[in-house]
């Protein structure tokens, strides 16, 4: 089920007047309306695929409970063991296994040898990547004891299924989001207002500008052998937006809809294209998988601690699974390799924490050094979605080579270029506005831009016509492949 979908706007509705109307007398009842409206919400893709949450859950809330009792270190390493070789092991099958295959297969090729093999024709299944590293959070965490493991299964399930970050997340921890389902709560009408102010402004990231911006962005990357170099830049830029746009805005939108059922979920997003470098533009985009990989992969491996070989090993293994969990490409790997490169200068200089406050901070405007860093650290992002978004990394280096011609200069052409001009307006309107509220979760947050109410009010109109006037064309979300 789609947020941006006519059974979603039926949807949500009747679970909330269920929710606060029906099961608000018990907290057991409202949890098990979660999990049975969360199981809905994913079954409306394939019902088929129910299993494998309702499997993960059960094998993670028993693994959770043996850990409790068992003290000897070698069964708890073998209990762990079982969940991460559970939870990888379907992510492995259903997303790497062709991948894996086929790249065999061409590794034999190379010496003459040809092997005949079989790759599955299977479906991925749409959020695999975000409820199974959701789960195996958990199962760590109890292991580690920084978390005490729960007795109540339907809570637990709640917490695997939540529908609004089910699919896309934000990946919550267990320690946040988990405890929230152990306590009464009640309706407040300030938190559910701004929920849906959020779900607004995710709506209009999603449809006004990233569904605009694909159209753009979808017809210069399929035919970017057509197009010069300032057309081929133009589109990168637009598939910047897009992407932006997209899974920020489903992130708006799940945390929004948590609101309203009285749970809060962690920020994903804190306006990254104003970022002054690569490393505080990780710590601004997609927060929850960069703090995940940071707490399960990078500190366990020692971090930055260390000598030069340690760290430089460590984030590029940090780098290389983040661009795999993306996508079975070479293209992520790529991706992630060249955000590595970005990174690993800041790290040796020991300036990957040099920007930790927020950019232009109580100024309008970014002092030269600041928007120089912008501009540099955008242009860096932009470069490296191109292999984000290409079908290869044959055709990633031949669109990048085209844009380094003299065609750079080149006034851009293609068909809709007009058009497009009024979505770049569209983009720039999203961008000052986060820019005014670079330091609220939100920019249509109460008070967050215009102070009289009169004026909200016309803010929030404007916003519900342009979401009506550019509903052109409905996109599924990006990272639902993902």
């Amino acid at each position: 089920m789609l947020f941006n979908s006519l059974d979603f706007a039926v949807f949500l509705p009747i679970v909330f007047l269920l929710y606060w109307f029906l099961a608000n007398r018990s907290l057991r009842l409202q949890n098990a309306l979660i999990v049975a409206s969360s199981y809905v919400f994913y079954g409306w893709w394939d019902w088929r695929f129910l299993s494998l949450i309702l499997f993960s859950t059960l094998v993670d809330y028993s693994i959770g409970r043996r850990l409790k009792t068992e003290e000897k270190q070698s069964n708890r390493k073998v209990l762990l063991w079982a969940s991460v070789i559970v939870n990888l092991g379907f992510l492995g099958v259903f997303k790497y296994y062709n991948f894996f295959l086929d790249n065999f297969i061409d590794a034999f090729s190379l010496f003459g040898q040809e092997i005949q093999a079989n790759s599955l024709n299977i479906i991925l299944p749409v959020g695999i990547s975000f409820y199974t590293f959701q789960t195996l959070s958990y199962t760590i965490d109890v292991y580690k004891r920084r978390l005490e493991p729960t007795e109540d299964f339907v809570a637990f399930s709640a917490f695997v299924c939540f529908f609004p970050q089910l699919v896309a997340g934000p990946i919550e921890r267990a320690t946040n989001l988990l405890p929230q389902f152990y306590k009464k709560r009640t309706f407040e009408y300030h938190k559910a207002i701004d929920g849906m102010r959020q779900i607004l402004w995710g709506l209009f990231k999603k449809i006004v500008i990233a569904d605009n911006c694909a159209e753009y962005a979808n017809l210069i990357f399929n035919n970017y052998q057509d197009y010069n170099g300032s057309t081929l830049l133009l589109g990168a830029i637009f598939f910047t937006f897009q992407i932006y746009g997209d899974f920020s805005g489903y992130s708006d939108i799940a945390i929004g809809t948590s609101r309203l059922f009285g749970f809060s979920l962690m920020q994903n997003f804190a306006t990254p294209y104003f970022s002054r470098d690569i490393a505080e533009f990780w710590r601004r985009w997609h927060i929850s998988l960069s703090t995940w990989f940071r707490d399960y992969l990078y500190i366990p491996l020692g971090g930055s601690r260390g000598g030069l070989w340690t760290k430089v090993r460590n984030t590029f293994i940090i780098f290389l699974v983040s661009g795999f969990w993306h996508g079975a490409n070479w293209t992520f790997i790529v991706w992630g390799g060249l955000n590595a490169i970005y990174f690993l200068p800041l790290l040796l200089l020991k300036r990957n924490r040099a920007n930790l406050g927020v950019v232009g901070e109580g100024k309008k405007f970014p002092s030269l050094r600041e928007l120089s860093g912008m501009l540099s650290t955008f242009l860096l992002t932009v470069l490296a979605w191109v292999f984000f978004r290409s079908d290869s990394i044959a055709s990633s280096l031949e669109f990048l080579a085209k844009v380094g011609t003299k065609s750079l200069f080149m006034t851009p052409k293609y068909e809709g270029f007009a058009m497009s001009l009024k979505v770049m307006i569209l983009v720039l309107f999203m961008l000052a506005l986060e820019w005014g509220n670079r330091t609220r979760r939100h920019p249509l947050e109460r008070d967050s831009l215009l102070n009289h109410k009169p004026l909200d009010l016309l803010l929030y109109v404007a916003i519900i016509c342009l979401i009506y006037f550019f509903n052109n064309s409905s996109q599924t979300f990006i990272y639902f492949q993902f």
